[in-house]
């Protein structure tokens, strides 16, 4: 599994989106809950504590220790609803009076919510409760509460619950996400390598119908009927580019003849230089149509016999086929080839891919100039490159020269009818191999990556 792909897919994003709004959601019910149930009857019992605390503050003030001990014993006895508690303790520390088990021995926030031990049942017992803590007159310390063992219950139930839910959210999240991206990224991939296919000049490739007809399958069958439509379209116009080349072989077939036989037949200098220029244009448009038809033949699947050929060979043969022609320049033509580089592929469509390279290069570089050819194994395959110090391909035209009949402005001058590189790209793309043109600083760097066999 492609955990990187995994973890960029769209399919997790939404579902950690969901994941999120879900556990937003629980927050939301939680927190409802615990303002409903929890934090207002708090509310409620300090109001409560308070004015029970205001009044006995009151009462010992105006009459005294032992009015304010028949008030608490009196609240204690005839108690409804919550229990109440109390401590009132002397300032030298001893109890008065107490219906709590323990306590805080030292004073400190007003308001306590604390579990203290009570024996208000006649056992001890644990029991949540809020405390007014307070400071009479004469240093005496009254401590005066309710229970709220109930309230610390829900409390414990809604923070389980908040943590429990949140948790249980977040490992079916987890899971679910896993499956639906595995699932998606199932359906998608059909679509890439339909995609990939038809970058790679296979225009039959169609993606894969699960029969469901779900959004996906409706997705793909528009997809495929898209596929067939230019592949009908790329089938009627390489059809016609054929016809034209084919319709016009034969006529400049025979106008290269009726030249020749001009060209034998007359003796004025004159016509025999215009022939002879005739002749010469002819010959290019005559290369012109071959190059065209043998393109068109690569973009449509070809008729090449693929087998196991040695790499190094061909390029060998092809670099000592333009040495000879390199050295009439006073260019260096250098080669670095690793023996046995087998791989899968068309002999002469090979030779002529590296030739073109190899003829670019040479045509283009200056005088005294350098040509380097290298062909080694790396980790991912063979890899071809072909480099030079020539004026190279500015960083605008690297994408279109690739196209037919393109020619860099500064090029313009030099032979050739712009199906040079058009050809190698269509020779690399029907073996897999992906071309690249890189700057040399300064000059043109042609690389070939062929895939790993």
């Amino acid at each position: 599994m492609n955990w990187r792909r995994f973890i960029r897919s769209l399919t997790l994003r939404l579902t950690l989106i969901y994941m999120a709004l879900f556990c937003g959601s629980i927050f939301l019910m939680l927190g409802a809950m615990y303002v409903g149930g929890v934090w207002r009857p708090l509310q409620v019992v300090e109001n409560s504590i308070r004015k029970a605390s205001d009044q006995f503050t009151t009462t010992y003030r105006l009459q005294g220790r032992d009015a304010l001990l028949r008030a608490l014993q009196d609240r204690a006895t005839h108690a409804t609803g919550r229990l109440p508690y109390h401590v009132f303790v002397a300032p030298d520390g001893a109890v008065i009076s107490a219906n709590l088990a323990d306590w805080p021995t030292t004073r400190g926030a007003e308001w306590l919510r604390y579990e203290f031990g009570t024996y208000a049942t006649g056992s001890e017992e644990e029991h949540e409760a809020v405390v007014r803590d307070l400071l009479l007159p004469d240093g005496y310390r009254l401590l005066v509460g309710l229970d709220t063992e109930d309230l610390d219950e829900r409390e414990d139930f809604i923070f389980e619950a908040l943590s429990w839910g949140t948790g249980v959210t977040l490992l079916l999240g987890a899971l679910g996400g896993l499956v639906m991206t595995l699932a998606v990224s199932r359906r998608l991939e059909s679509i890439n390598r339909a995609a990939r296919a038809v970058i790679g000049g296979d225009l039959s490739g169609r993606v894969e119908l699960h029969g469901s007809g779900d959004d996906f399958d409706q997705l793909s069958a528009t997809l495929n009927e898209m596929l067939e439509r230019i592949e009908n379209l790329v089938a009627s116009i390489s059809r016609v580019s054929d016809s034209i080349a084919h319709e016009l072989r034969t006529p400049l077939a025979r106008l290269q003849a009726e030249l020749e036989d001009l060209d034998s037949a007359s003796t004025a200098p004159e016509t025999k230089v215009r022939v002879i220029a005739a002749l010469a244009e002819a010959g290019r448009l005559q290369g012109m149509f071959e190059s065209l038809l043998r393109l068109a033949r690569l973009q449509d699947g070809g008729g090449e016999v693929f087998e196991k050929v040695n790499l190094s060979l061909i390029v060998e043969d092809a670099v000592e086929l333009y040495r000879p022609l390199a050295e009439e320049k006073g260019q260096k033509l250098a080669a670095e080839v690793a023996p046995d580089l087998m791989l899968h592929g068309a002999r002469d469509l090979l030779f002529q891919m590296i030739s073109n390279v190899i003829d670019n290069s040479i045509k283009f570089t200056p005088p005294e100039g350098k040509i380097e050819v290298r062909a080694v194994r790396e980790s991912e395959g063979i890899v071809l490159s072909v480099a030079d110090n020539g004026p190279g391909i500015p960083a605008q035209d690297k994408d279109r020269v690739l196209e037919r009949f393109y020619r860099v402005p500064n090029a313009r001058r030099a032979d050739g009818f712009g199906l040079g590189l058009s050809l190698v790209a269509a020779a690399a793309a029907r073996h897999g191999a992906k071309l690249l043109l890189e700057d040399a600083a300064p000059g043109l760097r042609v690389i070939m990556r062929f895939p790993g066999r």
